[in-house]
C-alpha cells in the first residue's frame, strides 16, 4: 500500500502565517514592550486564531523565543573579502543594519527579556551566542588559513558585536560607518 505524504511547501500557507505572526510580536514589543501582551493578542494583529499559534509555538514564551532566534539570527551571507579587517567589517555592518532596521532595537530587547525568563529563555541566549559565534569563527578560521593573525571569537564579541548592542539597547548614538570601522580597528 503506497500512502501519500502530505508535501510541505516552503513559501505557502504555513510559511506566511509564520512570517505574520512573528511580525506581529515584534509590533506589539515596539508598541507595548516585553510581557504586555498575550497569545491573543498576537493572534489578533496577526489575524489568526489564537489555536493556529498555540498549535504552531505551544506558548507564547516559545513563541517570543522563536522570534528573537530568527530575527537575530538572520542568515546573511557571509562576507569573504579576502582580509581580516575587510570581513569583520562587512560582517559587522551587517549586524548593525540587522539591530538598527525598524525592528531590530524591539528585538535585542526581547532578547534580553528572554535571557532572564527562566531555562527556555536561558536557552535561547546560548542559542543565539552559538549562532553568532559560529558566524565568526567561520571568519576567523578562513583568515588564519590565509596566514593572518586573528583574535579569539570572545575578543569579537567583546570589541565589536557588544558595543554595537549596547548602544542600540540604551538608544545611544547611531552606528555610523566610522564607528563600526573604529571597533574593528582597536581590535585589530
Amino acid at each position: 500500500m503506497n500512502e501519500r505524504q502530505p508535501v510541505r511547501r516552503p513559501g505557502g500557507r504555513s510559511a506566511r502565517v509564520g512570517a505574520q505572526v512573528r511580525q506581529a510580536v515584534t509590533d506589539l514589543i515596539s508598541e507595548r514592550g516585553y510581557g504586555n501582551f498575550t497569545v491573543g493578542d498576537v493572534a489578533a494583529r496577526a489575524g489568526v486564531a489564537d489555536s493556529s499559534v498555540y498549535r504552531r509555538w505551544g506558548s507564547l514564551e516559545t513563541l517570543l523565543t522563536d522570534v528573537a532566534l530568527t530575527r537575530l539570527n538572520a542568515r546573511s551571507p557571509m562576507p569573504d573579502t579576502g582580509s581580516l579587517a575587510g570581513d569583520l567589517r562587512t560582517y559587522a555592518a551587517q549586524v548593525a543594519r540587522e539591530i538598527t532596521g525598524p525592528d531590530g532595537p524591539a528585538v535585542l530587547h526581547l532578547a534580553v527579556a528572554l535571557s532572564s525568563s527562566g531555562e527556555q529563555g536561558r536557552q535561547a541566549g546560548d542559542a543565539l551566542r552559538a549562532e553568532r559565534t559560529r558566524q565568526l569563527q567561520s571568519i576567523l578560521d578562513r583568515a588564519r588559513e590565509r596566514g593572518e593573525p586573528a583574535p579569539d571569537v570572545l575578543d569579537v564579541l567583546d570589541h565589536i558585536l557588544s558595543p554595537m548592542y549596547i548602544r542600540v539597547l540604551f538608544g545611544m548614538v547611531p552606528l555610523t560607518p566610522d564607528y563600526i570601522d573604529g571597533l574593528v580597528d582597536r581590535l585589530l
